[in-house]
C-alpha cells in the first residue's frame, strides 16, 4: 500500500501536477483517445520538466508501482495509462526548436505531430508524421511512425537521429549512433520498453507544399482499382505516396451531398517531388479510370496531414486489427471486397499503407500475446531481449507491447 506521507513527498518534489482519484478533473485526466478504455491509475503525474520524469521513475521502482508513458494518448489499446499505477504523462513537456541549417527538429516527448507540423512548416520542411495530426509524437516514433511521406522519406524512426532517455534505474541518457548505439537501435521500432523519451531530433526534408489528397470511386469498382494499385506503387517514383481505404463518406463539406454515407474505395495521395511534375505524374492515375471524387491538389503539407482530424475526435470507441503482407493476392482482394461492403458505421474503415519495410507494431491492439510480439519482431527479436536485459532487466516498463527480459 501507498503510503500518503509518500505521496506528499513526492507530490512536492514535482514541478508539474500530481492528479489522485479524488481531484476533480481525475476523470477528465485519465481519458485516452480510445473512448473504449477505461483504466484508473492510482496517480497521474503531468511532467514539467526530465527532472519531473526521473522523480517519477524513481518513485515508482521505490514503491512497486506499474508504470504506463503516455504522450499523446492516441494509442489504440490503451498502453498509455493503466489500473492502480503510475501514469508518467509528457503531454506538458512540449517545445520544438528547429535548426534550419543543420535541418534538424528537436521536439519534447509530449509533443504531437501538429506542433511538430507548425514549426517545421515556417522553415519550409518537414519530417514523416503519420496521417493524424493530434497523434504524440512519442508514441508513433517508438513504434515505427508511417505516415504521408513514408516513400519518399521513411518512416518516423529512419529520421530520428537522438533522443533523450530516463532509464528504469532513473538515469537520464541520450541515444543516438555514436552514443548507446545499441539503446538507439531498440528505440526505433521497440516501443515504450526501454524508457521514458523526454526529447526526440529528427532530420528534416525540404518539403514545403506537396500535391495530395483523396481520391474515391465506387465501391463496384474496387477489384479494378485494388488490382491496378497493387501494380503502381511497387513501380512509383518515391516520391510518390498513396494508401488504399475503405470509407464511408461524411455527412458534410466539403463532400458534395450526392456522396454522403456513401460507402466507396479510394486512395489518399501524397506526391513529394517538385510541384512542377505533380500533373505529369498524375496524368496516369487519372486516365486510369475517372474517379468519383478528386480531391488532389497542391496544398500545404500540414493541410494533408490534418486534413482528417476532425474525423477522428478522442472518445469514440476504437477497435484495430492489422497485419503485414508482402503481396496483395486476387484472393486477398476479393476479401476485402466482401467486408468493404460491410462497414457497419461511418468510422469504420480499412487502411492500407505502402511501406516498403517491415512489419509495424503501432497496430497491435492492445496484449495480442507475447507470441504475436515475438513474430513481429521477428529475426530482431533476441537482439531487443538483450538490449531490454541491459537497460530493463526487471521489465520495470511493461504496459507495452512488451518484449520480456531473460529472467522475467
Amino acid at each position: 500500500m501507498l503510503k500518503e506521507n509518500a505521496i506528499a513527498d513526492f507530490k512536492a518534489n514535482l514541478r508539474g501536477r500530481l492528479i489522485e482519484p479524488i481531484d476533480k478533473d481525475y476523470d477528465e485526466a485519465r481519458q485516452v483517445y480510445n473512448g473504449m478504455i477505461h483504466k484508473k491509475p492510482r496517480l497521474i503525474a503531468r511532467c514539467a520538466d526530465v527532472a519531473d520524469a526521473i522523480n517519477c521513475v524513481n518513485f515508482a521502482r521505490e514503491n512497486d508501482l506499474l508504470v504506463a508513458i503516455r504522450s499523446g494518448g492516441h494509442n489504440a489499446g490503451g498502453l498509455g495509462i493503466c489500473d492502480d499505477g503510475l501514469v508518467i504523462d509528457l503531454s506538458p513537456i512540449k517545445y520544438t526548436r528547429v535548426d534550419p541549417a543543420a535541418r534538424t527538429v528537436t521536439v519534447g516527448g509530449g509533443c504531437t505531430w501538429g506542433d511538430v507540423d507548425h514549426a517545421t512548416h515556417a522553415f519550409g520542411m518537414a519530417t514523416p508524421s503519420g496521417i493524424i495530426s493530434t497523434t504524440g509524437v512519442g508514441g508513433l516514433t517508438l513504434g515505427g511512425g508511417v505516415g504521408h511521406l513514408t516513400r519518399k522519406c521513411g518512416l518516423s524512426i529512419d529520421n530520428l537521429l537522438s533522443a533523450d532517455v530516463v532509464l528504469a534505474d532513473g538515469n537520464f541518457v541520450k541515444a543516438s549512433a555514436d552514443e548507446n548505439s545499441d539503446l538507439f537501435w531498440a528505440l526505433r521500432g521497440g516501443g515504450g520498453n526501454f524508457g521514458v523519451v523526454t526529447a526526440f531530433t529528427f532530420k528534416l526534408h525540404p518539403i514545403d507544399m506537396i500535391y495530395g489528397g483523396p481520391m474515391l470511386y465506387e465501391l463496384s469498382e474496387t477489384a479494378d482499382v485494388m488490382k491496378w494499385y497493387r501494380e503502381l506503387i511497387p513501380a512509383a517514383p518515391d516520391d510518390l505516396n498513396g494508401f488504399f481505404a475503405f470509407l464511408t463518406v461524411p455527412p458534410a463539406p466539403p463532400f458534395p451531398e450526392h456522396l454522403h454515407m456513401k460507402k466507396m474505395c479510394g486512395i489518399v495521395w501524397a506526391y513529394a517531388g517538385p510541384q512542377e511534375k505533380a500533373e505529369e505524374t498524375f496524368k496516369p492515375i487519372r486516365d486510369f479510370k475517372k474517379p468519383a471524387l478528386d480531391f488532389v491538389g497542391p496544398l500545404p503539407q500540414p493541410a494533408l496531414q490534418s486534413m482528417f482530424d476532425a474525423l477522428y475526435p478522442p472518445g469514440l470507441q476504437w477497435y484495430w486489427r492489422a497485419d503485414f503482407v508482402n503481396e496483395l493476392s486476387d484472393d486477398a482482394i476479393k476479401q476485402h471486397v466482401r467486408f468493404g461492403e460491410k462497414l457497419p458505421t461511418m468510422h469504420s474503415t480499412m487502411h492500407m499503407y505502402p511501406i516498403d519495410g517491415a512489419a509495424y507494431v503501432n497496430f497491435l491492439m492492445g496484449d495480442e500475446g507475447e507470441e504475436r510480439v515475438k513474430k513481429t519482431y521477428g529475426d530482431n527479436y533476441q537482439r531487443l531481449v538483450e538490449i531490454k536485459n541491459k537497460y530493463d532487466p526487471d521489465n520495470f516498463f511493461r504496459v507495452n507491447q512488451n518484449i520480456k527480459p531473460s529472467k522475467s
